[in-house]
């Protein structure tokens, strides 16, 4: 008796990508990046403390609290990844965002049209449609990124297609 992971896992797979935020600043950057303003907040406190006005000193503090607040949020945020997966059955994509409970959309391959701009522009955007369902795919990519994910994609659905073992169409099993 095979189960559902046995049989999932020997489906072939066409297509599988992770989509993961660009964050150009990395781990190492951001502490470089944090003792440099930390260091220089308190000179420029000590600065104002030894004129007289202390007060000034607290302010100081709290704008280096408030980056560093923002730039952990900003990677919390990174942890968002989609992943798209066309196995012989189904594309499939989930969405894992932070905090926030995973989504999952399924698509029969066959029908499925994939969209996007060429040249791809800042506001173009990679939807998957089927039935009359539309996704939105990679949002967060840049304009080249998307474009390069949409051919790689358009590529597999093509190579799936073309296979001696795809499913045929409901219409035309009939």
């Amino acid at each position: 008796m095979t189960s559902i992971a046995d049989s999932t896992s020997a489906a072939r797979v066409f297509f599988d990508a992770v989509l993961h935020p660009h964050r150009s600043l990395g781990p190492q950057g951001f502490r470089i990046l944090m003792a440099t303003v930390a260091a220089v907040s308190f000179g420029v406190s000590l600065v104002f403390y030894l004129l007289g006005a202390w007060p000034v000193v607290g302010f100081f503090g709290i704008d280096v609290l408030l980056l560093w607040w923002a730039f952990r949020a900003s990677y919390r945020s990174a942890r968002l990844y989609e992943r798209v997966r066309l196995t012989d059955e189904e594309l499939t994509v989930q969405r894992v965002a932070w905090k926030q409970p995973d989504r999952r959309w399924s698509f029969q391959p066959y029908w499925l049209r994939v969209r996007m701009d060429d040249p791809p522009e800042h506001e173009s955007q990679v939807t998957l449609s089927s039935h009359g369902r539309t996704l939105v795919v990679g949002s967060f990519l840049t304009p080249d990124e998307r474009l390069e994910f949409a051919t790689a994609l358009q590529d597999a659905l093509r190579a799936w297609r073309r296979s001696p073992c795809a499913p045929c169409a409901p219409e035309a099993v009939r």
